[in-house]
């Protein structure tokens, strides 16, 4: 057993969290400086390469978050126990879903304001491309029945077959309820749910030392199939995007965790930044759903409500994608085809934020929201097609930044329902933690959380 212990801390010590963290970093520069040259000498092989490597990286990733959802949601809502029971479980979801509402609202608002001082889309005479426009006609607009239709699955195994990460939560929340209600009839399934969350935990932990090579070919790929096509055609558009949700990520989310979480925004950004990164390349709020998940219970969120709040808010926060976004491309594709927008119009932007976050899920919740904003708005067929496929030709560079903000609030509100229902442990908030996934322990969920609580005491 001793033996094991110190193997256990020599595998720890080459994974130094201030080396991975450069490397990750370093990998950024090196992938877009790679993918610039392939791009620059029409390297045709570089660029199959860092797809290839990229793609693989995202798809190891990806496979494990369904079964994560699923597990974890269901061990979160029977371990909700430990925190105070029924009442307090339907407390901590309303109150969690207050403060998705709220942010969302937040988010919206700057990108209104962002939008209306900037005018993107103003004099712009732009032919879309016609693939993107087939593109665009062959994907399903967003509605509000697309919340209704595509909630409960026809078949479960299809579901998690077909990606479908909203299914999969209704599911999970189902499932978790009635485990929750049957008691110590459901243990034997709560354990076995707790065991299988551990196991993709560790399959996890082996995927994400891969970090720095899969940030190298994602980036690289990107920069090498879009170049300047990021920024020059639709300068405004993207500088607007970028704007408006830097300030909702260094602006707002530091000012709720330092005067709402009482949590210094140097610390939060200190555990997160690996995290942040990996959604900025990956473009993924489900791939980066388990880094985000381990980020917040580095901060000290309990582990119960984190394991509930962190897979629910991957599918229906995005400030990023569901309300910035909306709003900024609303008003670019408005001043494009030269319709005004009054009061009422501005108004409904805000309210389809607010109330249609629901609707979206992963990485096709942007275009959802847009089409649902869009139709909102009541623009003809024809000005929507046209207007989100010119957009879509810049659509890989905001997404990353989307993104980003996107995996920042999904971390942001559960640390700050947390601190305001005395959920956060501040002293595992103060203490150093590798990046997610990396320190090779394996953390106790469920009842060994709270026994762990119980022991602290």
């Amino acid at each position: 057993m001793a033996s094991s212990s110190a193997s256990a801390r020599r595998t720890r010590v080459r994974f130094n969290p201030k080396v991975f963290a450069v490397a990750v970093l370093a990998s950024l520069v090196l992938g877009a400086l790679l993918g610039w040259l392939a791009r620059a000498v029409d390297a045709t092989w570089l660029i199959t390469a860092l797809d290839t490597i990229g793609t693989t990286f995202k798809n190891l990733l990806t496979f494990t978050v369904l079964p994560l959802i699923f597990t974890a949601i269901v061990v979160g809502i029977n371990s909700l126990r430990s925190v105070g029971g029924g009442r307090t479980a339907a407390r901590l979801g309303g109150r969690t879903a207050l403060w998705f509402a709220l942010t969302s609202l937040i988010a919206v608002l700057i990108g209104l304001v962002i939008a209306s001082l900037l005018q993107p889309g103003r004099g712009l005479v732009l032919r879309p491309d016609q693939q993107n426009l087939d593109s665009v006609g062959e994907r399903t607009a967003g509605s509000w029945l697309d919340l209704i239709n595509g909630l409960v699955p026809q078949n479960l195994v299809a579901a998690f077959a077909e990606g479908e990460t909203l299914q999969v939560v209704f599911v999970s929340l189902i499932v978790g309820a009635a485990a929750y209600s049957l008691g110590d009839k459901a243990e034997p399934f709560v354990r076995f749910n707790q065991s299988a969350f551990d196991v993709i935990q560790r399959v996890l932990g082996w995927i994400i030392r891969l970090a720095p090579i899969g940030t190298l070919g994602l980036i690289g790929h990107a920069v090498a199939t879009y170049g300047n096509e990021f920024f020059l055609p639709l300068f405004k558009l993207t500088g607007g995007v970028y704007l408006a949700c830097a300030l909702v990520l260094f602006g707002v989310y530091p000012l709720l965790l330092r005067f709402v979480a009482k949590v210094g925004p140097g610390r939060f950004f200190a555990k997160t930044w690996t995290v942040l990164q990996f959604a900025f390349v990956s473009r993924s709020s489900s791939a980066t759903l388990p880094l985000s998940r381990q980020a917040v219970v580095d901060l000290g969120v309990d582990r119960s409500y984190a394991n509930f709040a962190v897979p629910l808010a991957t599918t229906t926060k995005m400030d990023g994608c569901a309300a910035i976004y909306p709003a900024i491309a609303s008003i670019f594709i408005a001043n494009m085809f030269g319709i005004e927008l009054g009061v009422v119009q501005y108004l409904t932007i805000i309210a389809v934020a607010v109330f249609g976050a629901i609707a979206t899920a992963g990485v096709t919740g942007w275009f959802t929201m847009l089409t649902l904003t869009l139709a909102a708005l009541g623009f003809p067929a024809e000005v929507v097609a046209t207007g989100i496929a010119i957009a879509y030709a810049v659509d890989p560079i905001l997404d990353m930044m989307r993104t980003m903000t996107n995996v920042a609030g999904q971390m942001v509100v559960p640390t700050v329902v947390a601190r305001r229902e005395g959920l956060l442990d501040d002293e595992v908030l103060a203490a150093p933690s590798a990046p997610p996934l990396l320190s090779g322990d394996a953390e106790p969920t469920g009842a060994t959380a709270e026994e762990d609580r119980t022991a602290k005491v």
